[in-house]
């Protein structure tokens, strides 16, 4: 039996926080875009969130480009479509405990810096690398969710949109959970 893989199964347990979260919220919430403060709903930022990953499934041998996104609004705006799209993104990444040869092949990704939309360069990288990234910028968009949905009269669970290593520490320390 192969090991399981922390950096596959961290992905997973963040889906899977969002997953919990979207089936707490109403339609209402998830969709509420030019809040009091934010012209972005928590549905877009999911939506953001999951192209990424889409790009990450769809890409486990060459070139992930997460430039070419689809921006498909249903997902921003249809919770249930959404948590069955987060589901079937879990189901792909958990093949990756059941074929780790593909973690550490070399991949290309293109993802623009800001500069040149047309012409965003390739870089090296491999779906490890990836894996960490979409840690890493799952949390960061669950930490503006968080704050988005406190404006709107919802508090998530404490440990939602708190970085992975700000966990351990306050675990460490016998602390509360506080923010990244």
């Amino acid at each position: 039996m192969q090991k399981q893989l922390a950096v596959v199964n961290s992905n997973i347990y963040f889906i899977q926080q969002g997953i919990e979260l979207l089936n707490d919220i109403n339609d209402e919430l998830y969709s509420k875009n030019n809040g009091p403060y934010h012209k972005s709903g928590i549905g877009r930022h999911f939506r953001h969130i999951i192209e990424h990953y889409f790009s990450l499934v769809g890409s486990y041998s060459g070139l992930i480009d997460y430039d070419a996104r689809n921006r498909n609004l249903r997902l921003e705006n249809d919770r249930e479509y959404m948590i069955q799209s987060l589901l079937e993104v879990v189901q792909s990444l958990q093949t990756l405990n059941t074929q780790q040869e593909l973690l550490d092949v070399e991949i290309e990704v293109r993802s623009n810096e800001g500069v040149d939309e047309e012409n965003s360069p390739l870089s090296k990288s491999s779906i490890r690398r990836e894996l960490q990234f979409l840690i890493s910028h799952t949390v960061h968009h669950y930490a503006l969710i968080g704050l988005i949905l406190k404006t709107l009269g919802y508090n998530p669970s404490e440990d939602f949109g708190v970085a992975p290593s700000t966990l351990k520490y306050e675990q460490e320390q016998g602390s509360p959970v506080k923010a990244s």
